[in-house]
């Protein structure tokens, strides 16, 4: 073949690397939707896309389409951030279940409260009944409550409405 060398053959061209923005919207649902497979909880994995691509935005000058695709790229991301909340929830959990353990031993949280309640606190977890005592007994804002507690506002949120739910529905709030 006259006018083709071996190295024009097998030349491959490079694509042009996308813009984060093109690969935030390409990628945004695929990222979301493997997180809620890892923490099977929505809430968590809208904050942990979230860090997700906050990371991703902080480290764009070196990504490099040549050694991964922008999916296989920000999963591994994802996958760091959601190992990261595991470990962070296993350590609040085990700091709300020895509060509670401590609670157990000095005084019980809603001691001095009508029965029914007293008794419908009991029945909340430890995590519940420590958003209700920062946010409602102590009168903390959300946003200081999140921060004690280590958590995103959401999740904290998120805590206290189903714990006041849970409250509503075991007591008769009309008596």
């Amino acid at each position: 073949m006259k006018g083709v060398s071996a190295t024009a053959s097998t030349l491959v061209l490079a694509r042009p690397r996308p813009t984060y923005e093109q690969v935030v919207a390409s990628e945004l649902d695929s990222v979301y939707k493997y997180l809620v497979y890892l923490t099977g909880d929505r809430s968590a994995a809208e904050d942990l896309a979230a860090e997700t691509f906050e990371k991703a935005f902080r480290s764009w000058r070196r990504f490099d389409p040549r050694r991964a695709s922008p999916r296989t790229w920000l999963c591994s991301i994802a996958r760091s951030v959601a190992v990261d909340w595991y470990r962070a929830e296993t350590r609040r959990r085990r700091r709300e279940e020895a509060y509670a353990r401590e609670l157990d031993e000095v005084q019980q949280f809603g001691d001095d409260l009508p029965g029914e309640l007293e008794a419908a606190l009991r029945r909340l977890s430890p995590g519940e009944r420590e958003v209700i005592a920062l946010r409602v007994l102590l009168e903390l804002d959300g946003p200081s409550v999140a921060r004690v507690l280590g958590i995103s506002q959401t999740a904290c949120s998120t805590r206290l409405s189903r714990a006041l739910k849970q409250l509503e529905e075991t007591t008769d709030v009309d008596r």
